[in-house]
């Protein structure tokens, strides 16, 4: 049981790290790639559907992401709903293909962005400390409840931070390697 409490925990530290990476994907950092613009909710024929769903995302340029719907009925929506997502993008619609171009960053706005990447740094950060304090709790009752002893409370709690440590470090480095990517003219 006590072993359950910290893959629990471990899994949620995880689920953090990976929302972390999904996070910083959204980012734009100057070069195009699909992970700015999949995510974007369309309504089609009366739902809404992530882009990736409706079209095909390429990125024939290093500056620009090109859209093409499955079906040209989409052209106007998957337009819409990029304009209505604000993430500053302007979409050129031929008729065939969503043409965005992305505007080079300036040094003010790279600023923003790290300020952004620690900001979603923190936030995992957070989520991590949550999970440990939850499963500490858990631990603690167990304990309470004379189901573990001391001993065993004191191993958990020293393997529980060197959990913390180790998906900390994770935080920083891929915090890190993003930073340096959004600095990189």
């Amino acid at each position: 049981m006590p072993d359950q409490i910290i893959l629990t925990a471990k899994t949620g530290m995880q689920k953090a790290i990976d929302h972390l990476h999904e996070q910083f994907m959204k980012l734009q950092t100057g070069r195009a790639h699909p992970g700015l613009v999949e995510g974007i909710m369309v309504e089609s024929y009366g739902t809404m559907m992530p882009l990736k769903g409706l079209a095909t995302i390429s990125i024939p340029e290093s500056k620009q992401i090109a859209i093409q719907p499955w079906s040209r009925d989409q052209l106007q929506a998957i337009e819409r709903a990029i304009i209505a997502s604000n993430l500053g993008f302007n979409p050129k619609n031929d008729g065939v293909v969503i043409r965005i171009t992305l505007a080079p960053l300036t040094e003010e706005r790279r600023k923003e962005l790290v300020k952004i990447v620690h900001q979603y740094a923190e936030e995992a950060r957070i989520a991590i400390r949550n999970l440990r304090h939850e499963a500490m709790n858990q631990l603690k009752e167990m304990e309470k409840a004379k189901d573990i002893s001391e001993d065993v409370l004191s191993g958990m709690e020293k393997e529980m931070q060197k959990i913390v440590d180790d998906f900390n470090g994770k935080v920083e480095d891929a915090a890190k390697q993003k930073e340096k990517d959004v600095m990189t003219v």
